[in-house]
């Protein structure tokens, strides 16, 4: 597991530095140069590889009670962080005789909750549960997008269009509101193509192949970009104006989520007679338990929100990933079960 475990961390970190040392040069200097490569991240590359990711699944063989155990707790606590956040802000700004910004609650509730399953998840899955701990984890990551950022981007859109209302910049009326926000909501570089790739899916349509190809280039992208974005935001924003912040939102991301969704598993299992402790609750503990994932800096930088804490909680959770990661796993070893099939 620990070699695993620092392979991967060390190849995220090296291509992170390398975003932060390009940022050094006079070409890449500002955030406009990280604000471009993650815009191009996520109008782009991540709508072909999730389109793909969506069309391509086969969702009858989901495992949709662990599905149910992961997701059911992960969206509660961040539906908590949004309305904490929410609170927060509006507090802090009264205070200040000022407006809250009102992207801030959710760009702030996608940095708690969104992991890393993807580049780090993946080989973690593999490397620690084999084949069978593998497909469980592949099940919660083709629905982890179209699932987080569908809510927060209908809460933000939402939080968005009641602000341009109290600024006379919208109409006031319900029907107004809600035809913006679900005009904004759909017509998004994430879930729209998550939803148009669910469309081609149920409709048993296969993936041409000069189609796939393209979509397949695309999608590797990804994953480089956004590493070497965050790079570029970090040598940009820092750390220190935003530890504060990042180091409890990364706290709940690497201590609070998984402790939810182990919870629930223990609950679910007991429940229900058993067939959850051992490899499947392993796995979803173990995906709720990875750090903050770039995802994070995409949706704040679409709405050029609180992106120095996103930049900062990614850095810093998946630095504190190193230490929590096998305490979670110790912990899942001694509630019994075999963590491998």
């Amino acid at each position: 597991m620990g070699s695993v475990l620092f392979l991967k961390l060390g190849a995220i970190f090296t291509t992170i530095a390398l975003g932060w040392i390009a940022g050094r040069f006079e070409a890449f200097r500002g955030g406009e140069a990280a604000r471009i490569l993650s815009n191009a991240a996520f109008y782009l590359f991540a709508p072909a590889l999730l389109f793909r990711a969506t069309a391509r699944i086969d969702l009858a063989t989901l495992p949709w009670r662990a599905l149910a155990v992961f997701f059911v707790p992960v969206v509660l606590g961040m539906a908590g962080v949004y309305l904490w956040q929410k609170r927060a802000l509006r507090r802090a700004a009264r205070a200040q005789g000022a407006m809250p910004e009102a992207a801030a609650p959710a760009v702030r509730a996608i940095t708690a909750a969104f992991g890393n399953n993807a580049q780090l998840g993946i080989p973690m899955a593999a490397a620690l549960f084999g084949e069978a701990g593998l497909q469980i984890h592949l099940a919660v990551v083709s629905l982890h997008a179209l699932v987080l950022l569908s809510l927060l981007t209908v809460l933000v859109e939402r939080d968005l269009a009641r602000a341009a209302v109290r600024r006379g910049e919208a109409p006031a009326s319900l029907a107004g509101t809600l035809a913006r926000v679900v005009r904004n909501t759909v017509i998004h570089p994430i879930v729209l193509p998550v939803l148009a790739g669910l469309a081609w899916n149920l409709g048993g349509l296969p993936l041409p192949g000069p189609l796939d190809e393209v979509l397949v280039m695309l999608g590797t992208a990804v994953v480089p970009l956004c590493l070497v974005a965050i790079g570029l935001s970090l040598g940009h924003y820092g750390v220190r104006g935003a530890a504060r912040v990042a180091g409890q939102l990364s706290a709940f991301k690497l201590l609070v989520q998984p402790a939810l969704v182990l919870a629930a598993g223990w609950a679910v299992d007991r429940g229900l007679g058993g067939g959850l402790l051992g490899l499947p609750l392993a796995v979803i503990v173990l995906a709720a338990a990875n750090p903050t994932g770039s995802n994070a800096l995409m949706f704040a930088q679409r709405y050029r929100s609180q992106e120095a804490e996103a930049t900062a909680a990614i850095v810093v959770s998946t630095s504190a990933f190193v230490l929590t990661a096998p305490l979670w796993l110790l912990l899942l070893g001694a509630l019994g079960g075999p963590l491998t099939r």
